[in-house]
């Protein structure tokens, strides 16, 4: 008999909902957050996340809202992670506003045990990065209408 212990793999449902407790319990200091985009989802795929932009830099104060969306083979490959919120960061796709896993590491070297918590949270400190805390940004809002992924626009008027 071998003295290595087996590694007990959690199924995708028991670690989403594991995910979704922590995420309506409230994260850290309360600058990033993420629950279920829709409760009636039963394949628990669509989330929503948002990340309120660190001190000292040019995203301070500003809202930003993303959507995570967990495919089946999630948590053995990575959420997709997309800015609703118009940003200016070097691994953000500037018309899609898809983070782009081959320029964020956490994507591209996922590993099972990474959360959708730690993408947020390592999408903040990003945001406080030397390349990207003092980049210009978009006004904020989405005034100028971003495709989400049904391949829709979304637009606002007022008439």
């Amino acid at each position: 008999m071998g003295s290595e212990a087996a590694k007990v793999v959690v199924p995708r449902n028991f670690r989403l909902l594991e995910e979704l407790e922590r995420g309506e319990k409230g994260i850290g200091d309360g600058t990033v957050s993420y629950g279920m985009d829709d409760a009636d989802d039963v394949l628990m795929r669509s989330w929503t996340g948002t990340i309120i932009g660190p001190p000292g830099t040019v995203h301070e104060g500003r809202i930003y809202q993303l959507k995570l969306f967990c495919d089946k083979d999630y948590p053995d490959n990575p959420p997709t992670v997309r800015f609703q919120s118009r940003i200016n960061m070097n691994c953000v796709n500037q018309e899609t506003g898809m983070v782009e896993p081959r320029l964020f590491p956490m994507l591209s070297d996922w590993q099972r045990e990474c959360t959708m918590e730690n993408v947020l949270t390592q999408l903040k400190k990003e945001m406080a990065s030397p390349q990207n805390r003092k980049l210009s940004q978009p006004l904020e809002g989405n005034e100028e209408g971003r495709a989400d992924q049904k391949g829709l626009v979304l637009r606002c008027s007022i008439l």
